[in-house]
C-alpha cells in the first residue's frame, strides 16, 4: 500500500517522549484517517481509536469517557489514542485542554492524535484553548507525483480528475466518479461539515452553487 510522506513524520513524532498532541488536518478524503492507521502499523505501542464522524451518536461526556478509557488502558505501559473528525464535537477543544494537563500533570504516558477539516479544527478555537500543546500535520489533496506513483495517473488524468485517491479507482468511468464526488465529498462536506458548524441562510442556495461550479 502507497504511504504518503505524512505516514512516515507522524509515525516518527509518536516515538518521541510525549510532549505535543498531533493533529492532522486536511479536507474530506485526503487519506487523513488512513494516514493515521498507518503510523500506527509502524510502532509498537497499543492504540485506542474512536470516530466523532456521527454528531448523533458523539456528545462532551462521550469524549470524556472515551478519554477514561484510554487512561485506562494506558495504565500499563504507553498508548496511543487516536479521535477521528474531532470538529464534530461541542466544545471540543476546552474539553481536550483540561484532559491532556491532567495527564501531563499525572504523567500518564497517553499520546493524543486528533484529526479532522483544517478550517474548522483553527476556526473553533485551535489556537486559543490549546496554544503551546499542539503540531500540525497537513494531509493536502494528492500531487501529481503522488497520484502517478500510487494509481498510474497520466497528467492528463490529474488535471481532470485532481487528488483524491478514494475516487481513483473510478476514473474510468466519468459519470460513476461524477457521482461519487458528489455523493461522497461534495455533499457530505456540505451536510456534515458547513452546515453543521455554521449557520447559512440559504442552505439550497450552496447546494445550488456548489451544484453548477462543480459542472
Amino acid at each position: 500500500m502507497f504511504n504518503r510522506k505524512l505516514v512516515t513524520q507522524l509515525a516518527d513524532r509518536l516515538k518521541e517522549p510525549r510532549q505535543f498532541i498531533q493533529i492532522v488536518v486536511g479536507t474530506r478524503q485526503t487519506g487523513k484517517t488512513t494516514a493515521v492507521l498507518q503510523a500506527l502499523e509502524k510502532l509498537s505501542v497499543p492504540n485506542h481509536f474512536v470516530s466523532a464522524d456521527d454528531p448523533g451518536l458523539v456528545s462532551a461526556e462521550w469524549l470524556r469517557n472515551e478519554w477514561e478509557q484510554a487512561r485506562a488502558h494506558a495504565k500499563t505501559g504507553e498508548l496511543v489514542f487516536v479521535i477521528d473528525e474531532i470538529q464534530k464535537i461541542g466544545k471540543w477543544s476546552s474539553i481536550v485542554k483540561l484532559l491532556w494537563d491532567e495527564d501531563t500533570r499525572l504523567r500518564v504516558p497517553l499520546k493524543v492524535i486528533l484529526t479532522g477539516s483544517s478550517s474548522l479544527l483553527l476556526q473553533k478555537g485551535l489556537s486559543e484553548s490549546l496554544m503551546g500543546r499542539f503540531e500540525i500535520l497537513y494531509s493536502p489533496h494528492w500531487s501529481y507525483s503522488e497520484c502517478k506513483e500510487a494509481f498510474g495517473y497520466s497528467l492528463d488524468d490529474f488535471l481532470f480528475f485532481g487528488g483524491y485517491p478514494g475516487a481513483a479507482q473510478l476514473i474510468k468511468d466519468e459519470n460513476r466518479w461524477a457521482r461519487y464526488m458528489g455523493t461522497s465529498i461534495v455533499e457530505p462536506t456540505i451536510s456534515q461539515d458547513i452546515l453543521m458548524m455554521e449557520e447559512i441562510r440559504k442552505p439550497a442556495l450552496l447546494r445550488s452553487h456548489s451544484r453548477i461550479l462543480a459542472e
